[in-house]
């Protein structure tokens, strides 16, 4: 399979841990220029454009912040003048708020319009920017490829408050719109919505909690980082020929783990 990647550019948005990690470092593999973005912690970035590197790609470490959309257009920018464009965007950042997965004992109506903004905002509006910063280059090369990383969260809920899922169920109609708007200019446009995914950020979680969420798989195993990384690329290479405004989930969708998140 031919995936078309050797010096292309890939802008991956929340880089640093987890799965934007691990699909930074299989476009690498892949012979990729990527750009990795990350808000708080650049020593963990710099780790995996080192990794990229190792693996045969070149890398480029930029900050970008959901929250602060003038960090979109910074970092895109940045990303053009390095490599003259931007051929793939994987948009994988993401703002929890607070320190994690919300509270399941909150109501919905203790949940304030403030912290419904702020989740809105970034979770979607932050994304949708880092669409529009791409689309021109993209457009320009009459080829392009991207990919939002949702959640099963946005079809399963979650127990407590709803501006997360809320927020990632809104990429499903943004990937729609943008396949009807992109696809005559050649960029492909598609969602991947993971459920619970075993990642370098999760490495202390009891066997019995990960075993239960297995087995209500059809697979019966949970997916790693690495599983949903390789479908990502796929989805953002050359050897996507036309796939293009669907959703995709991948085996650990089924799990149901509204205590812990998607």
């Amino acid at each position: 399979m031919n995936t078309d990647l050797t010096g292309r550019v890939v802008l991956i948005t929340g880089a640093s841990t987890g799965i934007g990690a691990a699909t930074a470092r299989a476009y690498g593999r892949e012979g990729a220029r990527v750009a990795i973005t990350y808000r708080d912690h650049r020593d963990s970035a710099e780790k995996v454009a080192a990794d990229v590197e190792a693996a045969g790609g070149q890398a480029y470490v930029v900050r970008l912040d959901l929250e602060d959309l003038t960090t979109v257009d910074h970092a895109v920018a940045s990303v053009v003048e390095r490599w003259g464009g931007i051929d793939v965007l994987v948009a994988n950042a993401v703002r929890w708020g607070g320190d994690g997965p919300p509270d399941p004992s909150l109501r919905f109506e203790d949940v304030s319009l403030q912290e419904w903004d702020a989740m809105i905002s970034a979770n979607l509006i932050g994304t949708a920017a880092s669409v529009r910063a791409v689309l021109p280059s993209m457009r320009a090369r009459g080829w392009g490829r991207i990919v939002l990383i949702s959640s099963s969260v946005a079809e399963e809920g979650l127990p407590g408050p709803g501006p997360y899922g809320t927020a990632k169920s809104g990429l499903y109609g943004l990937a729609r719109s943008l396949a009807w708007n992109g696809g005559r200019d050649g960029i492909l446009v598609n969602v991947v919505a993971p459920g619970f995914t075993l990642t370098d950020s999760r490495p202390d979680i009891p066997a019995f909690v990960t075993d239960a969420l297995a087995a209500a798989t059809p697979t019966h195993r949970l997916s790693h980082s690495d599983d949903v990384a390789n479908l990502i690329v796929f989805l953002g290479s050359g050897a996507n020929g036309n796939l293009t405004g669907e959703v995709i989930r991948d085996g650990s969708a089924a799990a149901r783990a509204p205590h812990i998140g998607g």
